[in-house]
């Protein structure tokens, strides 16, 4: 049996300023809602993210950066959020743009145990600066090293008492190697069911990975809207 929480503001309540975050979702897609208000609210800072991108200007990560509270992010993608291109481009926060593939693998090395690895994606791009380039069969690849997280913030659709987890769809995305990449794994879940109730074929994070878990109701905001 893991931790369930009631209060969102309880669960994060021990991430200080200056830790490392890794946090689940794509776009607006499979992120943390809830937790991600309860870090607003907290005020800690001096942050390090590691997500695929930074939310938009008004909801998820982009509430942490409207409030200064990021001090570097590692991600792949900043489009749809102006207040990131602003700080960005002022020097106010620190960025680490990485391939999406190379950020994914990066991340998955972290929850495995793998300490780094060899991928050709960069080679011969600023990405390779400074880093070590083999060449294997004849083509060149550069080192990657693995990421971890003091915390994983991450959302499932739904998940046992034990901590076994179940995505919805793209909602998976990144979450379930991120919930195996942080030290800590806070898991936002939208039903928490009995032991039992989840088929062991369909759990996509076995409950080894996670620490905490808290039900919350999402608004599932859309990115951008797009009709006919």
């Amino acid at each position: 049996m893991k931790p369930v929480f009631t209060s969102f503001i309880e669960a994060v309540k021990d991430i200080k300023d200056g830790s490392t975050l890794m946090v689940g979702g794509f776009g607006l897609v499979g992120i943390p809602e809830n937790l991600i208000l309860a870090l607003v609210e907290t005020g800690v800072k001096d942050l390090t993210v590691i997500s695929n991108n930074c939310g938009v200007d008004d909801w998820g990560l982009g509430l942490l950066l409207k409030n200064k509270q990021i001090k570097k992010m590692i991600g792949s993608y900043v489009g749809e959020n102006k207040e990131f291109e602003r700080q960005v481009l002022s020097g106010e926060i620190e960025v680490e743009l990485i391939p999406q593939g190379t950020l994914a693998e990066r991340i998955r090395a972290g929850g495995a145990g793998i300490p780094a690895f060899y991928t050709p994606a960069g080679v011969g791009t600023p990405i390779a600066e400074g880093k070590e380039v083999r060449v294997f069969s004849g083509k060149e690849y550069i080192l990657e090293e693995a990421l971890h997280a003091d915390f994983s913030l991450i959302r499932a659709h739904k998940g046992d008492k034990m901590g076994n987890l179940l995505y919805n769809k793209t909602a998976r995305n990144f979450n379930p190697m991120i919930a195996a990449a942080g030290s800590v794994t806070i898991a936002e879940v939208e039903e928490l069911v009995e032991i039992g109730e989840i088929n062991p074929n369909d759990v996509h994070t076995p409950s080894i990975y996670v620490q905490r878990l808290i039900v919350g109701k999402q608004e599932k905001r859309i990115e951008r809207l797009t009709v006919s």
